[in-house]
């Protein structure tokens, strides 16, 4: 019987057998994709502070701790960022290979902290002490942002917010008389 009951579960049926509730809290519903990656990214952070010599207890991490921990994520990095001195600096689409460093692009260090900005307060810090919403963290990654972009010589555009085309079309539509 506890196995046509795990299959209704599984099939979503809406059948209730007696003691369902119990079943529910025991299994969660699955993580959400970004959930299960602020997970991930927050142990390996704790990871890396507990492999820090000394260890770093999470209560004494500073806004310093954050950034080495963003530099030393660059060796994983998949982006090709040219140097002041390459041939290619500055050129979206460089023609042939050179010798500059893979780093982590900007976009994914903006949404790491983000993740690990949201981690550090659900994982009982405070907002005011959350290291992740530095100002020296902001600063790093507008570098990181304006750096990249030049050596890739495309220009960071923040995006404008678009306007509601509807809402426009409205206004124009009530001012026509009806028939």
């Amino acid at each position: 019987m506890s196995s046509s009951k795990g299959k209704d579960i599984a099939e979503g049926s809406s059948r209730s057998g007696g003691g369902g509730n119990a079943t529910d809290q025991q299994n969660p519903p699955p993580l959400s994709r970004y959930e299960s990656q602020k997970r991930r990214d927050w142990n390996t952070f704790g990871q890396y502070l507990r492999n820090q010599r000394p260890p770093v207890a999470l209560s004494q991490c500073n806004a310093n701790h954050v950034l080495d921990f963003l530099r030393y994520l660059d060796q994983f990095g998949k982006t090709k960022v040219h140097l002041q001195g390459c041939v290619f600096f500055g050129q979206p689409e460089p023609p042939g290979p050179c010798t500059c460093p893979l780093k982590q692009a900007w976009g994914s260090l903006d949404a790491l902290i983000g993740r690990l900005r949201a981690a550090y307060e659900e994982n009982g810090g405070l907002p005011e002490t959350n290291p992740f919403a530095s100002g020296a963290i902001r600063v790093y990654l507008r570098e990181v942002r304006d750096s990249q972009a030049k050596a890739r010589g495309i220009p960071y555009k923040k995006k404008k917010k678009k306007r509601n085309p509807m809402k426009a079309s409205d206004d124009q539509s009530s001012s026509f008389p009806m028939q």
